[in-house]
């Protein structure tokens, strides 16, 4: 599968990135986020939600586990398991459910703490610290739709 590398200097960085993966991706849509505490995995799910057309407050699903929005396109669920001290609890709190057939993108941010129960993945996010500004993001496609989605994003950055 393929895999696109970015860097992101700013905030202003991570905006502009949001964006094109907003116009890039599709429903329905698995994506898992990696790094380390900090590393921006919830800013930049934040900006790709707004630029989904989401208004108003998005909040961290750090002590909820999950926030729902809605858009044009269904739903967008955004999962934060950093708290999960087992991958069973993946199944037992029925996130599982909410993905099956559910017309919806999901962003999942530590996602290894459930990933053997997680099901096909589209994109697997990698967001590496550089410095206290800079990032290192690398897009890896997983499957057929992560990789059209994938060809698509790297079509309009390759634009700009």
């Amino acid at each position: 599968m393929s895999s696109f590398k970015i860097t992101l200097n700013d905030l202003n960085d991570t905006q502009i990135l949001a964006k094109k993966i907003a116009d890039s991706i599709e429903v329905p849509m698995i994506v898992t986020m990696n790094g380390d505490l900090g590393a921006g995995k919830t800013t930049l799910v934040r900006e790709i939600i707004l630029a989904l057309g989401v208004t108003g407050r998005v909040k961290s699903p750090t002590f909820t586990l999950l926030e729902e929005y809605d858009i044009s396109l269904g739903k967008v669920l955004h999962f934060d398991l950093y708290r999960f001290a087992d991958p069973e609890e993946w199944l037992d709190l029925g996130f599982d459910e909410l993905l099956d057939g559910n017309n919806c993108i999901a962003f999942i941010e530590w996602a290894e703490r459930a990933q053997v129960l997680l099901k096909c993945t589209d994109w697997k996010i990698d967001i590496n610290v550089i410095n206290e500004n800079m990032r290192e993001l690398n897009i890896n496609g997983q499957t057929d739709l992560g990789e059209k989605c994938l060809r698509k994003l790297i079509k309009a950055v390759e634009a700009s």
